[in-house]
């Protein structure tokens, strides 16, 4: 499935809680689940994060994505960290409480997919 799909099962999914007590997504899982987002989106060596920077053309740009991406932060209760500067963004997701990946954060930047 492509990113571009606008029916991505992943976008049209809403966060679980996860407070721990199950493993984290296999490598296998991630790369199944990472075909479907935007090609900018790389998981880190050690296979526990999900990255991917955004490059805008200037301050107000950037900070517009980044309050969209905060506004899906918060209606998910799934939150990224971010680094962030005067035309860019970068993006981390990783679920804390298992120490690795889970379908959340695929499912936050499916949707963040959708905002640029």
């Amino acid at each position: 499935m492509s990113h571009d799909d606008p029916q991505n099962p992943l976008a049209a999914k809403k966060c679980l809680p996860c407070e721990g007590g199950v493993p984290p997504l296999s490598r296998v899982e991630c790369e199944r689940l990472l075909a479907q987002l935007s090609s900018e989106w790389r998981l880190s060596p050690d296979g526990t994060e999900l990255q991917r920077e955004l490059v805008f053309k200037d301050f107000f740009r950037t900070m517009s994505f980044v309050n969209a991406l905060a506004h899906v932060a918060n209606a998910e209760d799934h939150h990224p960290d971010l680094s962030i500067g005067y035309n860019y963004c970068r993006i981390r997701y990783t679920t804390h409480a298992i120490g690795g990946l889970s379908e959340n954060d695929f499912i936050c930047a499916a949707k963040i997919d959708r905002l640029d």
